[in-house]
């Protein structure tokens, strides 16, 4: 599973942006889409399933129809379940589906992926395409968007459909509404039913809706951004039992609050901090707080606080104000045996949505974050 360090986020950044400097990128942060009638642009891009695909993959399918999404985009991920639809049932009539993720990964800012628990790298793909039960090859063009650059997506989810010629027929959106509950036009389906009946397309393009393409000379300002975070005060405060058990209680907040027990000598929690910072970048612009609580003596605290500073933990963060551990471990979580690190993760109405002991799959923990945040409030195209 792929961390996000801080730290190495940073420096990987770094990299990419001198590579910037250097003249050597060479997509546009705007692009044009390919013209109705053009021909097929080549490509030849590595898939999730072990396989490279080029054009020549897709000599003998009548249609092909090329989505290009991405990992982080809520509104790609709406689209999902209807792509698999389309792909299963067109392919018995020889129609070819693809998808290529057009992101560039490092120029996707955390704070970008409150709605996801996967990003756009490589190994993020395969996770998704597995999860999901794909039934379409992924490939990912997201180092060097040259075909992105080539096909000119404005956003994803965006449709190309071309003929058996390999002349493209349409682009533009899969439907008309990102809540399957409100479409009213199957605008894809219903150009592939044209092309394989030997009809002229009802439409030839339409505007697209979704997240904006992530073209890699963004990273100058995704590292910009991380800069900034590293400059946010880092505070420390002391808990008694009573402060733990109003964190516990989480009464009153309408926020999903993951309280975090660690300490500087454990060695799991210093070396899982990072990503834990992360998470919080990731999810602090929704209904969403993390609390850090130190597990060690008040006499600590200037110890604690410089890891902290270390870390740019500018979260809310507290250290035991009291010499008896055992009276606080009662006081945070009855069910804890005290081994460190220990995670919550508690909705508004106090109740434990998920518990770990122990270092953290950081996966399972966002997939265990979303759905409790979407209670709370939920994404608008959900409908719900």
């Amino acid at each position: 599973m792929p961390c996000f360090q801080l730290r190495s986020t940073r420096q990987a950044l770094a990299a990419t942006l001198a590579v910037l400097v250097a003249g050597a990128l060479s997509a546009a942060t705007t692009v044009e889409p390919l013209a109705t009638g053009a021909a097929m642009p080549d490509f030849n891009l590595p898939a999730v399933d072990g396989k490279q695909y080029t054009p020549a993959s897709f000599k003998d399918a009548k249609v092909l129809a090329i989505a290009f999404t991405s990992n982080h985009c809520p509104t790609a991920q709406a689209y999902e379940a209807r792509l698999k639809k389309l792909a299963a049932d067109f392919k018995p009539k020889g129609v070819a589906f693809l998808a290529v993720n057009a992101n560039h990964a490092d120029a996707v800012r955390l704070d970008e992926m409150g709605y996801t628990d996967l990003g756009d790298t490589f190994e993020e793909l395969k996770i998704r395409a597995e999860h999901q039960n794909f039934n379409f090859p992924y490939v990912d063009d997201g180092p060097e968007q040259k075909m992105t650059a080539a096909y000119g997506p404005a956003a994803t989810p965006h449709m190309f459909v071309f003929d058996s010629k390999r002349r493209l027929r349409f682009q533009g959106r899969i439907d008309d509404s990102e809540r399957a509950d409100l479409v009213k036009e199957q605008t894809t389906r219903d150009v592939i039913e044209a092309l394989l009946a030997g009809r002229e397309p009802p439409v030839t393009q339409t505007k697209v809706f979704g997240c904006s393409i992530k073209w890699k000379d963004k990273t100058e300002d995704n590292l910009r951004w991380l800069e900034k975070v590293a400059q946010e005060p880092v505070k420390l405060e002391r808990a008694d039992a009573a402060t733990l058990e109003e964190l516990r209680a989480n009464a009153g907040t309408d926020t999903l609050r993951v309280i975090n027990l660690w300490a500087t000598w454990c060695g799991p929690c210093v070396s899982e901090f990072d990503e834990l910072i992360e998470t919080n970048l990731r999810f602090r612009h929704r209904d969403f707080e993390l609390v850090t609580v130190a597990a060690q003596f008040p006499q600590e605290e200037a110890k604690v606080l410089r890891f902290l500073k270390q870390h740019h933990a500018s979260t809310r963060n507290y250290i035991f104000g009291d010499s008896d551990k055992y009276a606080l471990l009662e006081a945070i979580d009855p069910e804890w045996n005290g081994a460190l690190p220990h995670t919550l993760v508690i909705a508004p109405d106090g109740k434990v949505v998920h518990r770990q002991t122990g270092a953290l799959d950081f996966l399972e923990l966002r997939r265990a974050i979303l759905p409790a945040i979407d209670a709370i409030s939920p994404w608008p195209a959900s409908g719900k």
